[in-house]
């Protein structure tokens, strides 16, 4: 097995096109053809954690946080970032990064966070947007099962809990070909009027190029008429954060409690209590500011993220409890998920690292 084959499974774990603009997501240092001996998962990919991939024989370290994020124009060691790139680099060790592109999954950070609450009926919170396209064809009623199976099985079609959806009505086709033309019904310089199928399927725009690949090596015509749109449709199982509900409503202060135990929090900072009971909760890993008005929206009783400013605990006003449980806090459960997604499906030695990258201490 390859580095490039562990990337294809993590890229199916999450897909890099899931991931926001500003992020640095892939692979960010190494050789992805060189043999893979073993895989470390990490938070974050320090100069210790490379250490530790070093003495245990892994050659590909998988982190959450990709350790290189702004651009640099040159590499002395001069910094944290710095030397763990060049001990990577000097010692043959690929680096992976998946951040923002597990934030927005469905099964990803977000559903890991509720998980570890107990949480139910859980939904994204901030759905993703101009992420669908349409597909618009036409082909002949003989050929039309054969290319809309095709385009199914390339990832058209998916809408939320549903499979191969399609829209189809017929209408009449014209054409007429020129003398270099070589039309599969008529004849050179006749005017046709043929049956069509219009097929219409949606897709994730990632796909966009397996799903063309799908139409003309399906497609009966010489010449394919086609139409790709952008849809303003909002992708609801793709995106930032997650809202679900408690078994049982709580009370504030028995709710933070429950949170800090389950999320092994060193300490919590949150706005003034309610007086509410906690039912519906949103949360947020890692940095959540941006969110707290989608979490009110959303009528969430309270909101859990991390990395809260003084005047972010204002936007409370009363209506929700925001709590700052820590970001390495929020996120904690993520090596765990990578590793065990990889253990099941590659034979080659997964670990997580031991070492503690938390960079935030509590007295």
């Amino acid at each position: 097995m390859k580095i490039t084959d562990a990337i294809a499974l993590l890229e199916r774990m999450a897909p890099l096109a899931y991931a926001e603009d500003f992020d640095n997501v892939g692979l960010l240092t190494g050789d992805k053809n060189a043999q893979l001996k073993g895989i470390l998962v990490c938070h974050d990919a320090l100069e210790a954690v490379i250490d530790e991939a070093i003495t245990k024989n892994c050659n590909l370290v998988v982190c959450f946080h990709p350790i290189l994020f702004s651009g640099i124009k040159n590499i002395t060691g001069k910094n944290y970032v710095e030397r763990a790139l060049l001990k990577a680099i000097k010692n043959d060790i690929a680096i992976y990064a998946v951040h923002t592109a597990l934030d927005n999954h469905k099964r990803g950070v977000n559903k890991i966070f509720c998980k570890a609450l107990g949480l139910t009926n859980t939904k994204i919170l901030i759905p993703k947007e101009n992420y669908i396209r349409k597909l618009v064809t036409y082909t002949t009623p003989e050929n039309a099962d054969e290319l809309r199976n095709a385009l199914f099985n390339a990832g058209a079609g998916n809408i939320g809990n549903y499979e191969n959806c399609s829209f189809n009505s017929q209408g009449i086709g014209t054409y007429l070909g020129n003398n270099e033309s070589n039309p599969v019904i008529g004849a050179i310089g006749e005017f046709v009027e043929s049956r069509e199928i219009k097929i219409e399927v949606t897709f994730e725009k990632h796909l966009e190029a397996e799903i063309l690949k799908a139409l003309f090596s399906n497609h009966i015509y010489e010449e394919v008429a086609y139409e790709v749109y952008n849809l303003q449709n909002r992708h609801q199982n793709i995106g930032l954060g997650m809202i679900g509900e408690l078994e049982t409503p709580m009370d504030e202060e028995e709710f933070l409690l429950m949170v800090k135990e389950k999320m092994q929090c060193g300490g919590i900072r949150h706005s003034a209590f309610t007086g509410k009971q906690i039912k519906k909760v949103a949360v947020l890993g890692g940095s959540g500011a941006f969110a707290i008005k989608n979490a009110i929206a959303a009528g969430a009783d309270a909101y859990l993220t991390a990395d809260l400013k003084y005047h972010n605990f204002y936007e409370a006003e009363g209506k929700i409890l925001l709590a700052d449980i820590g970001h390495y806090e929020s996120e904690r459960y993520v090596k765990d998920y990578i590793a065990g997604y990889l253990e099941e499906i590659t034979e080659t030695p997964v670990l997580i690292t031991e070492v503690d990258t938390n960079p935030v201490k509590y007295f």
